[in-house]
């Protein structure tokens, strides 16, 4: 059921979910085990009253149920044989005394929720596999402890060896099948070599051919080996320096520096400022503890922390209204940002959010849609050349037997033709593997992994990228995304005298005439704030720097500032366009005498201050609705002179409610600002019974002066816009995924054209989407552009689901929650600035700018590498297909089984031009124009029909040519000569033919749209060309000195 909603943001909050239940004293169902971690409730002999499962019932998600049936933070602390305040005992071994569930959970608590006291069979689908201890028995300090609830380790990931990842990227259906060539052609290579006869002067050569095969292996298994093994390395160092950290705990009463490796269950541990919590805990006490939980759970405001007894205190009272806006859970991944305090450590290791969710991330990678397409090719290429092979075998065993009779020779003469007849058989098997294709997709991948980095794309995963290539759906993360992740004052409006921002407000039909007249003028930002007087000026200054809780820090050696998100946009704009100082030297020069911290209940906060003048001021800042109906005037003129306020009457209240809607209707957060001043403070019957020198501040909390409306908004990237209509001139549907609300997440979706409802687009939020039937969850899901309020696991449906349409689908993310769905998705991308280290493991791609454009630059790069292997592969198949038949024809038709082209020859055709073909077409640069095309689907053919008629069109051009010359040449030529030097001579004119018309069939397969210029964009391409000259130079130099290599003789120009 959906969960009630919690306020929790540190100072303008927008609602949390903490799972409750109608009642949270109802403890029935709070402890049940869930599907695949029945096995954390198992202990044996447990001196503790409770298990890992049960504790880890407290969070994922978050629950008060379970945590009021673990008896509150009294039964948690008697129950784990600790102390709140003097935390663990330095000198504990072994436990004394046990504590059993029952002494520490209220009075008829199941054990295990609907299970009773039993515990329910393993759901093996469901588990996530965690190994043993490497110690089941520890012994030592701690040893009872670690026992039942292990240590903050995860166990090591198994890393590959040299020769496991060289073995893993050897195993390819075309690597082994070109093994098998190798193998073939290296034995009867050896064979002709050292058994066979050679004329006079004839090289022994034949064993070259099936060495170089194996030398183009090597080099495809050493690139991939190398390239995974040192990102391995690099991975292993990030993770290992990652948790090698120091962290602050309270043992025995005093406060000790330990390994984060060595905190246990049951410790007490110091929150500060900055923290990334590494445990999952209860929080005891502190102040003003507000964690920024978005990379662990999605929610993107800052949660305030409440100790754990008062927690426990207002469910006891009933109070369940109360209860539910209150948050006493730790969550590791967590990052404090304001505040200090303890919290009591409840999971560590492998049971807590954190490690749950590194565990779930160790699986095999599955092969992308061009490995499972070009292993198809590869058994076909096999049949056919096996086929092709068996076929010239049995053509020339029949010949080779109805010559038998006639044939006088020799049996040993007689077993060399056999041997002849077998070799040329088992060369057309030879000459049917493609051995470049390998090589071209490495050497794509790599070329465009390098030139992807320049575009601020990260590939981890080389094959990856070609699988982004054709992704027809991208889920995208709204923050830091699409966003800048910035709150950024975008509209103002002071008084009823001057705005910048926002659009204008509409008008309400019921409103008088005198009404409607009414409006404040709106002005270029630049002129806004250049028509305020210094006075006013500083009024703005000192209401928000004053008011605030933010403060100035340093990151990545850059004074910024820390804290609430709003109160960083209001901080940012008075630094920027108001011209303020230093905040610390402006609040120290203050005289404060009174704070009065934001309040959800009151959504406001306010500070007072003494003016030099000897008066009080009281600043109050919060939601805009509230500090309006507490104003009684407004600023007047606010470009001479002092500040003045005039009287806000009812029409001015209207307009002011209208800029207040309009800019909710914009997705701007507002924020209202308004001050009063008093004589003494505090005032005359408003003292608080508290403080004397306090004052109850609601009691004076009227007849203000409205200061001004805010607008803030997380601004869209500038870039953002003209990406998304990219994808969609692409043809890739982007979705938007996030934690915001649905008014929210529609309206910047709309903004930036993702969701567009007058094209059937739809929007959900997430409890109504993962409460779906399969069905109807299949038929919605092709249409759902924006997917709101969303929890990690409505990603991953999201992303299970379009799978299973055949969707290739591209996933963003920044936080540890999102890391299964970056797993699952065929493409993950997380953030090289805002991710945390769990979603960069589990990502394929690391986005380093976080930006939404760079996605659309790796999918231009992406189908540049798709579009490079086609082509490489249109270009290798017309050489094959033309070399097996031509091979197979000639050798048929031969009188001495002899193929017109010799061993030598094909090694040049089938390795060097094959070779620099994969060089020369794989290193194509993409344009835009990859974008104007629809991305292919997964069971789209590998080869399409263009594909194909250009490679049957180009085989039957040139097998009519080669066929001509082979057994038309003399005639044609006038060649009547029938010596062994005009035959020579002839073969020669068939081989140079035929490499050339491989040389001018590269240049044509640059293209695979049909278009007539095949030298477009050739300029950019310098390997091409440099390529090309070698080539040309090379099939120069061996017709003219190569006569004895390659048993030709020389050409003449003519020729």
């Amino acid at each position: 059921m959906a969960a009630p909603h919690i306020s929790q943001d540190a100072k303008y909050p927008e609602n949390d979910h903490v799972a409750t239940k109608t009642s949270l004293l109802d403890t029935s169902d709070a402890l049940t085990p869930d599907p695949g971690t029945e096995d954390m409730f198992r202990t044996e002999k447990s001196k503790f009253a409770f298990s890992p499962g049960q504790l880890s019932k407290l969070l994922n998600p978050k629950s008060l149920n379970a945590f009021y049936a673990l008896g509150g933070i009294d039964g948690i602390e008697k129950g784990l044989h600790t102390d709140r305040n003097a935390g663990l005992s330095i000198d504990e071994s072994t436990v004394d005394g046990e504590v059993a569930f029952h002494e520490v959970a209220p009075k008829g608590t199941p054990k295990h929720g609907t299970a009773g006291d039993a515990i329910p069979e393993s759901n093996a689908e469901a588990a996530v596999h965690i190994p043993p201890p490497e110690d089941p028995n520890p012994t030592g300090i701690f040893c009872d402890r670690r026992k039942i609830f292990r240590d903050n380790r995860l166990p090591d990931k198994k890393t590959k060896s040299l020769l496991e990842i060289a073995w893993t990227t050897y195993n390819d259906k075309v690597l082994i099948l070109l093994t098998i060539a190798a193998i073939i052609s290296l034995a009867l290579g050896l064979y002709q070599t050292f058994g066979g006869e050679h004329k006079k002067g004839e090289p022994k050569v034949e064993w070259v051919e099936g060495v170089a095969i194996i030398v183009a292996i090597v080099i495809v298994v050493l690139v991939g080996t190398i390239n995974d093994w040192h990102m391995q390395r690099q991975f292993t160092r990030l993770t290992k320096r990652t948790n090698d950290r120091m962290v602050n705990v309270i043992r025995s009463g005093k406060s000790q520096e330990i390994s984060l490796s060595d905190v246990m269950v049951g410790d007490v541990m110091h929150l500060t400022t900055g923290d990334i919590v590494p445990v999952d805990g209860i929080f005891i006490q502190g102040s003003a503890v507000k964690c920024d939980e978005s990379s662990a759970t999605g929610e993107s405001d800052l949660l305030r922390k409440t100790p754990a007894a008062d927690v426990f205190d207002a469910i006891q009272k009933l109070d369940t209204k109360e209860a539910e806006k209150l948050d006493p859970f730790i969550i590791s991944g967590s990052k404090v940002n304001e505040g200090n305090g303890t919290f009591l450590v409840t999971a560590v290791g492998v049971n807590s959010s954190y490690g749950r969710i590194s565990m779930t991330l160790r699986t095999e990678q599955e092969d992308t849609p061009l490995q499972k397409k070009l292993n198809i090719l590869a058994d076909w290429i096999a049949k056919v050349g096996a086929g092709a092979a068996l076929l010239l075998f049995v053509v020339l065993f029949i010949k080779f037997c109805a010559q038998l009779p006639n044939n006088h020779g020799s049996p040993s003469e007689k077993g060399q033709e056999f041997m002849k007849i077998f070799i040329v058989s088992v060369t057309v098997v030879v000459v049917a593997v493609p051995e470049g294709l390998p090589l071209a997709v490495t050497l794509a991948l790599s070329f465009a992994t390098v030139k992807m980095l320049r575009d601020n794309n990260l590939v981890r995963i080389l094959k990856a990228c070609e699988t982004m290539g054709n992704a027809t759906t991208v889920c995208s993360d709204k923050t830091g995304t699409l966003t800048q992740n910035k709150m950024t004052v975008v509209a103002a409006t002071l008084g009823k005298t001057t705005s910048f921002g926002g659009a204008d407000p509409p008008m309400d039909k019921s409103l008088s005439i005198e009404r409607k007249a009414l409006t404040v003028p709106n002005v270029p930002d630049a002129d806004f704030v250049n028509g305020l007087s210094q006075q006013v000026k500083t009024l703005l200054i000192q209401s928000n720097v004053l008011n605030s809780t933010a403060f100035e820090g340093d990151q990545d050696g850059q004074k910024t500032f820390v804290g609430s998100k709003t109160e960083v946009a209001l901080l940012t704009y008075c630094r920027d366009h108001l011209e303020a100082g230093p905040i610390q030297e402006i609040r120290s020069s203050a005289n404060i005498v009174q704070t009065v911290p934001f309040d959800s209940k009151n959504k406001y906060s306010a500070v007072i201050v003494k003016l030099p003048s000897g008066k009080y001021r009281a600043y109050a800042k919060g939601a805009s609705e509230i500090l309006l109906e507490q104003c009684t005037k407004c600023l007047g003129n606010v470009s001479e002179g002092e500040t003045m306020s005039v009287p806000l009457t009812e029409a001015d209240r209207d307009m002011i409610g209208m800029i207040i809607s309009s800019y909710a209707g914009q997705t701007l957060r507002t924020i209202g600002s308004s001050y009063r001043d008093f004589e003494s403070w505090p005032p005359e019957g408003a003292v608080s019974p508290e403080n004397p020198q306090h004052a109850d501040f609601n009691a004076v909390h009227q007849g203000m002066t409205l200061i001004g409306i805010y607008g803030i908004k997380d601004p869209l990237r500038p870039t953002v816009i003209s990406a998304l209509e990219d994808c969609r001139r692409a043809g890739v549907f982007v979705r938007m995924v996030t934690g915001d609300n649905f008014q929210t997440a529609s309206a910047i979706a709309s903004e930036c054209g993702i969701f567009r409802p007058h094209e059937g687009g739809i929007a959900m939020e997430g409890p109504e989407f993962r409460r779906l039937p399969p069905e109807e969850l299949k038929q919605k899901v092709r249409y759902l552009q924006v997917l709101a309020r969303s929890s990690p696991e409505d990603k991953r449906i999201l992303v299970r689901t379009l799978k299973d349409l055949g969707e290739t689908v591209a996933v963003t993310g920044d936080g540890t929650n999102d890391a299964p769905a970056l797993k699952m998705a065929d493409i993950g991308f997380s953030m090289g600035i805002a991710g945390t280290e769990v979603a960069k493991e589990a990502s394929s791609i690391i986005l380093l700018d976080d930006n939404f454009a760079s996605i659309v630059k790796g999918l231009m790069w992406g189908r540049a590498v798709n579009d490079s292997v086609k082509k490489f592969l249109q270009f290798q198949l017309t050489v094959n297909i033309t070399a097996v038949v031509l091979t197979f024809v000639s050798a048929a038709a031969s009188s001495k089984q002899e193929s017109v082209l010799n061993a030598v020859q094909l090694l040049w055709v089938n390795l060097i031009m094959d070779t620099f073909a994969a060089l020369a077409l794989a290193t194509d640069p993409p344009t835009r124009s990859v974008l104007d095309r629809k991305p292919d689907r997964k069971s789209a053919p590998l080869i399409t029909l263009r594909m194909a008629k250009m490679i049957i069109g180009q085989a039957i051009f040139q097998l009519a040519i080669t066929f001509v010359l082979n057994f038309g040449g003399k005639t044609l030529l006038g060649w009547y000569g029938d010596s062994e030097h005009d035959t020579k001579q002839l073969k020669t004119l068939v081989f140079n033919t035929f490499v050339w018309l491989q040389i001018f069939n590269e240049i044509n397969n640059r293209r695979l749209d049909n278009k007539l210029n095949i030298f477009e964009g050739l300029h950019r391409n310098v390997f091409f060309i440099i390529i090309n000259l070698i080539m040309i130079g090379g099939q120069v130099l061996i017709i003219f000195v190569g006569s004895d290599a390659f048993e030709i003789v020389r050409l003449n120009g003519k020729e």
